[in-house]
Formats: structure tokens, C-alpha cells, sequence
């Protein structure tokens, strides 16, 4: 039996390794579920109750499993939800495939519910997806859909997501002869962001990796280099290559605030988090470097703020698949693990004469950063260090951590130290409140029953999309939710008394009693609350421990200053 147009979609994505897809149903992309329980649930669909959070579940599926993330999503309101959360992974360049639904194309601009074709003064769904992808492309006829989904997968995979419409009634067609479409010389109608293809020709980032080799070898040789590494060593498994490169340069490193997880946060010279939320060890190592070398990170305002007169007077260096935002001698790479062995200092000729390296490293493995010094707080409730520090003791080894922004997300930034082999993912590229609790749970989907992860946010967070809790509950995965809640929106709070006067305030809330009401929502769930420090460590140590899901509400004080520079400075 000749396949139908879903049928061949969900065969693919199945034919790559990815377990599940992402989505809330609809009636203009329900024969996608059809076709999924006609495949055997092979990939699974998973039903979220918001897509924004269906899309964050892709995106954190992406990041753990470095592969590519599937989000599916009906018309109208449904992809309109999709935008924010595609965002976030357009900024963070992770790779996202979403299959959108759009009305029959017989009732294009011709008054269909949730036409988004663009005609009639309808909405654009093809402009509006441009905006946030590498890739859209509406599927006009069956035979379109081979060659477009073969360049939606590539410009994903390039870095960022990927869009096909897909009207109800294409859909539901049958695929044509395959190899009589590939013969006839048929080729997919593109809309939107086109695929972005590399300019730079091997031979060129070749050269320009050479000469950042060459500058970081003289560089070694006047004193002490600093590396600074994002969040692309850990997309490109890059973890080992610059754990090396470190030792064989004697560098000190530190990290972007979304990068954690890529260098040991107590291996050998290593000074912290970079910029608003980061640690003054690497800005004195800094102040006494030869040169500073970016690896995998762009050097965004949340990485460097505080550290700008420092760089100023560096020499800068950098690899990555993109150029950093300040000048810098850059080389483009897609691929760290190829770039970092051929920075290794052993692997480029002329060879460094090593007994004229400066500095050679004899300090001990760091375990204890320079803390930024916070206003002492007399508030009701736990202090962010206090909990974070509680919430490192019983982490169980290799946990995954995903954090909101904000303050909750600056402490836990400033505080935690990553465990080995755990994922660290905060979502700075557009910072939407909410991401985590999606993003948690997609990762949970990729690790398996034997992997905890850990989701930390603030009640504003919660509020917007912590009712995926229940997607947890349903497939009864290995969460723990951690919700500080302050009844506010905090840093809006804090922004108000720093930046206005504090005459105001918009953003503090009526009480609310998170624990018991996700208690009573869901009957056998654990689901407690501290509002002791005495209580604390137990509490986390049996959420931690559990087989299923589990949820803490923190109470805690609105008008503690997180460590967060700007609010210091």
C-alpha cells in the first residue's frame, strides 16, 4: 500500500534514531498522530499541554542527545505558539525540525478557520517562521516532499530550526512513485529563509585556523593563556578536545553562563562563569593573561559584561561556527572536535619550545570560586545560596540541570557546580520564562528512567508553563521540579527598587501554596514544601531519589539581590 504524505514524515524521522515527537494535536495536523500509531509508536507521540512547551521539549531533546529535535503542531493559535520556543532555539542554534499544520488548500484565502496562507489579507505563516528559522518551506504537492525535507534536516542541522507547512489535505496524499519524481528533475519550492550554506571555503578556515594556532603559540610563550568556552563544545561533543587543549596549553578557563557542562567545574585552572553571573577569579586571570582564546561562544553581553576593559587589552582569539561579537582573530568551525586537535599545541608545527612557557601550572584543582558579595537579606523565607547549595549536596552523580532565567537563574548559575557527566542547559538566547520545564522534560525523554534531571525555576516561570508538570506525571519520567517561589516576579521587583526608585511595584503577587496545589492536583505525585533550611537537605534528598517525578516549592524572599553584576555594580 502506497505510503501517504505523513506516513513517509514520520518513517523518516523514525529512520534517523529519534524516539519521540513533539506536539499538541489539531485538526489540521492530527493525521500526523494517525500516522504515528500506524507506525507502532515508533517514533512516540508525545502530547504537551502548550506548544511553546511542545517546541522547548524538542530543543532540550536536541541538546542532550545532540541530534535533532521534532516539534508538531496544528494551525492558527497552535503555530503562532510555536514562535517563542522556536526562537530560543534559533538564537541558541539548536537543531529543530517542526512539522506545522495548515488549513486545506482548496479553502486558501478563501475564509478558512486559521488560515495562515497568506492570501486574502490572512495570516503569513511562511513570513512569520522566516523570522525564527534557517528553513520554511510550504509543501505545495507530495512530490516536493522528499527534496524538502532533506534541506529542512540539513539547515537544521546547520544550526537552528526548520519549518515545513504542511496543508491537511498534502497530508493526507499519497507519496508518488519516489524515483520517476527524482527522475522527472523535480525540485522543492522554497519560501522564507532559504538554507544557509557556508561561504568560507575549506581551504580558507584551514588558513584561518593555522594563524589562530600560530598567535596562540606566541601567545604561550609571553605568559598565561585564558580560554573561554560556550555552549558549542557541548553540541559538538567537544568536551575531551578542550579539556586537553586546556591541560596541554596550562591555561586557565572559564565558562559562558550556558555552558557549564563543557569543562570540569573543579578541573585544573578552572576560574568560573564569564560575565553578569560569573566569578572574579576569571576576571583576574584576565587582568594577568597573554591572550584570551574564544572557543565555541560569540562573547554575548551575558558572557563578557564586567569583563570588556580586561579583553580590551588582549589579544582575542576564536574558534566557533560563528565570529564573536567583539574583533577578534576568528576561525570559523562547525566541527570543534577537528579544531581543538589542531590548536593542540603538540599537533601544530613549529612546536611550542615548552621551557620557555612563563607560567607552568602547579596550583591545585579550584574548588572554591570567589563569590560575589550580595546585600544581606532579612526577608521571609531561604536564601538563593543556601537552597543552591543544598540542591548541589544531594545531586545524584551525572544530573542534568535545566534552569529558567531570572533570578532564580542567576543564583543557580553563580552557586552550582555542574556534576560530571551532567547536562547544564539556561536558556539565554531569548531568555523566555518557562523554557525549562519543557526542555527538562525532553531531555528526560532522551535520557531513559535511569537518568534524573532537574528542573529549576521561579514561580513567574511556573506560572506561564508549569502545568507540563503533568506531562511529566503522565509518562511518569525522572523529574524534579525545583520552584522558588517569592510570589513575585522578582527581578522585575528588583529592577523596579534599583532602576525606578522602588515607588512601585507591578510584580509582586497575591500568596499562592504551589506545594499543596500540585499536591492535590496530582494525588501520589511528591510534592512538599520548605520553608526551613532544617528541612531542606531531606526534602531534596527524597525528590532526588524517587523513581518518578517530584516537586519542591522553595519559599524564599522577593527582595533578596541575586548575584547578578548588573544589580551590584
Amino acid at each position: 500500500m502506497p505510503d501517504r504524505v505523513v506516513d513517509y514524515l514520520v518513517r523518516a524521522v523514525a529512520d534517523r534514531g529519534i524516539g519521540q515527537i513533539f506536539g499538541v494535536d489539531g485538526a489540521n495536523i492530527e493525521d500526523l498522530y494517525d500516522a504515528i500509531f500506524d507506525a507502532g509508536g515508533h517514533p512516540a507521540g508525545i502530547i504537551a499541554k502548550h506548544e511553546f512547551s511542545a517546541a522547548t521539549m524538542a530543543d532540550g531533546y536536541a541538546r542532550t542527545t545532540g541530534g535533532l529535535g521534532v516539534v508538531a503542531a496544528t494551525s492558527g493559535g497552535g503555530a503562532a505558539n510555536l514562535v517563542a520556543g522556536l526562537a530560543e532555539s534559533f538564537a541558541s542554534r539548536v537543531p529543530v525540525l517542526a512539522l506545522v499544520g495548515q488549513p486545506p488548500t482548496s479553502l486558501e484565502g478563501r475564509g478558512a478557520f486559521q488560515d495562515s496562507s497568506g492570501l486574502a489579507e490572512s495570516l503569513d505563516a511562511a513570513a512569520l517562521f522566516a523570522t525564527v528559522s534557517r528553513y520554511c518551506a510550504r509543501v505545495a504537492e507530495p512530490a516536493q516532499v522528499p527534496g524538502q525535507l532533506a534541506e529542512a534536516i540539513a539547515a537544521a542541522e546547520s544550526g537552528g530550526p526548520a519549518v515545513l507547512l504542511l496543508p491537511k489535505d498534502i497530508q493526507q496524499q499519497m507519496m508518488p512513485d519516489l524515483i520517476a519524481a527524482h527522475s522527472n528533475g523535480q525540485r522543492p519550492a522554497t519560501v522564507g529563509r532559504a538554507v544557509t550554506v557556508p561561504t568560507t571555503s575549506a581551504i580558507h578556515q584551514h588558513s584561518a585556523l593555522a594563524e589562530v594556532a600560530t598567535q596562540l603559540a606566541a601567545a604561550r610563550r609571553l605568559g598565561k593563556v585564558v580560554v573561554i568556552a560556550g555552549d558549542q563544545v557541548a553540541r559538538d561533543d567537544a568536551r575531551t578536545e578542550l579539556a586537553e587543549l586546556v591541560e596541554a596549553l596550562d591555561a586557565s578557563i572559564g565558562v559562558a553562563p550556558d555552558a557549564k557542562d563543557v569543562y570540569s567545574n573543579t578541573g585544573p585552572g578552572f576560574c568560573g562563569v564569564a560575565g553578569s553571573m560569573g566569578h572574579a577569579d576569571l576576571l583576574e586571570a584576565l587582568e594577568s593573561a597573554s591572550a584570551c582564546l574564544l572557543v565555541g561562544t560569540r562573547l554575548p553581553v551575558t558572557a563578557r559584561a564586567g569583563l570588556d576593559d580586561a579583553l580590551a587589552g588582549l589579544p582575542l582569539l576564536s574558534v566557533g561556527a560563528l565570529t564573536p561579537y567583539l574583533p577578534a582573530t576568528h576561525a570559523t568551525s562547525t566541527d570543534l572536535v577537528t579544531a581543538l586537535t589542531v590548536l593542540h599545541p603538540e599537533r601544530h608545527h613549529p612546536v611550542v619550545d615548552h621551557d620557555s612557557v612563563v607560567a607552568t601550572r602547579t596550583e591545585p584543582h579550584n574548588t572554591d570560586l570567589t563569590l560575589m558579595s550580595v546585600p544581606a537579606a532579612d526577608g521571609p523565607g531561604l536564601r538563593y545560596r543556601t537552597v543552591v547549595e543544598a540542591i548541589q549536596r544531594e545531586l545524584p552523580e551525572g544530573a542534568d540541570i535545566f534552569v529558567d532565567a531570572g533570578n532564580t537563574g542567576a543564583s543557580v548559575v553563580h552557586y552550582l557546580r555542574v556534576p560530571e557527566g551532567g547536562r547544564f542547559v539556561v536558556a539565554l538566547g531569548m531568555g523566555g520564562m518557562g523554557y525549562a520545564f519543557g526542555a527538562g522534560i525532553g531531555s528526560a525523554f532522551a535520557r531513559g528512567a535511569a537518568h534524573r534531571t532537574v528542573v529549576i525555576a521561579g514561580d513567574g516561570s511556573f506560572f506561564m508553563h508549569g502545568m507540563e508538570i503533568h506531562t511529566a506525571v503522565e509518562y511518569d519520567l525522572p523529574i524534579t521540579f525545583v520552584v522558588f517561589n517569592n510570589n513575585a516576579h522578582a527581578m522585575c521587583v528588583t529592577r523596579e527598587q534599583i532602576y525606578y526608585r522602588d515607588r512601585y511595584s507591578f510584580n509582586r503577587f497575591r500568596t499562592t501554596r504551589l506545594g499543596a496545589g500540585i499536591a492535590a492536583m496530582f494525588p501520589g505525585l511528591p510534592a512538599h514544601t520548605v520553608d526551613e533550611p532544617t528541612e531542606l537537605d531531606a526534602t531534596l534528598r527524597r525528590c532526588l531519589t524517587t523513581d518518578g517525578p517530584s516537586f519542591v516549592e522553595i519559599l524564599c524572599d522577593p527582595d533578596e539581590i541575586p548575584p547578578f553584576l548588573p544589580f551590584l555594580s
